[in-house]
C-alpha cells in the first residue's frame, strides 16, 4: 500500500504521522510532503518522537511537487491549508482523505508548555492514524 501524508510545511504533523505509520507496518510504503515546505523538521517533532522511540532524525522536509505524478492507494491531508491547497495528482490516487490536526509550531510559552503541545498533537496522530490502519486491515 502506498500512501502519501500532506500539511501545509511538512515539518511535524505530516512527518509524524509517517513515522506513526512506518512504525506500525514497515512494508508500507509511506512518503509525506507540504504544500509550503518548511527548510527543517521540528526539533520539538523529532524529541516527542524519540520519547516513543521512533527517530525522526533524519527526514527532511520535502514539496508535494516531488509526487504529483506518482499514483496513491491514500493522500491524506493533515491540516485544513493543505487540504484547501491539495495539488491534482497526475497519477492515481484511490482514496483522499483529510483530518484536521491542531498546528503544534503555534503553540508559544516555555520549552514544557510546548513539548506538552506537541505531545498532545503526536498522540493524537497516533490514534488516528492507528484506527485507520487497523481499519484497512480488517477490511483487507
Amino acid at each position: 500500500m502506498k500512501i502519501l501524508i500532506l500539511c501545509t510545511g511538512n515539518s511535524c504533523r505530516s512527518q509524524m504521522a509517517e513515522a506513526w505509520l512506518q512504525s506500525f507496518d514497515p512494508t508500507l510504503e509511506v512518503f509525506s510532503a507540504g504544500v509550503r515546505p518548511e527548510d527543517h523538521v521540528s526539533s520539538y517533532a523529532i524529541k516527542v518522537m524519540n520519547e516513543k522511540g521512533i527517530d525522526m532524525s533524519q527526514k527532511v522536509a520535502k514539496d508535494v511537487s516531488l509526487f504529483t505524478g506518482d499514483s496513491f492507494d491514500f493522500v491524506i491531508t493533515v491540516c485544513d491549508s493543505a487540504n484547501k491547497a491539495c495539488p491534482v495528482f497526475a497519477g492515481k490516487v484511490r482514496h483522499r482523505l483529510h483530518q484536521s490536526f491542531k498546528d503544534p509550531a503555534l503553540a508559544a510559552g516555555t520549552e514544557e508548555t510546548v513539548m506538552e503541545v506537541y505531545r498532545k498533537v503526536r498522540d493524537e496522530i497516533r490514534e488516528w492514524f492507528w484506527e485507520l490502519y487497523t481499519n484497512l486491515n480488517r477490511d483487507a
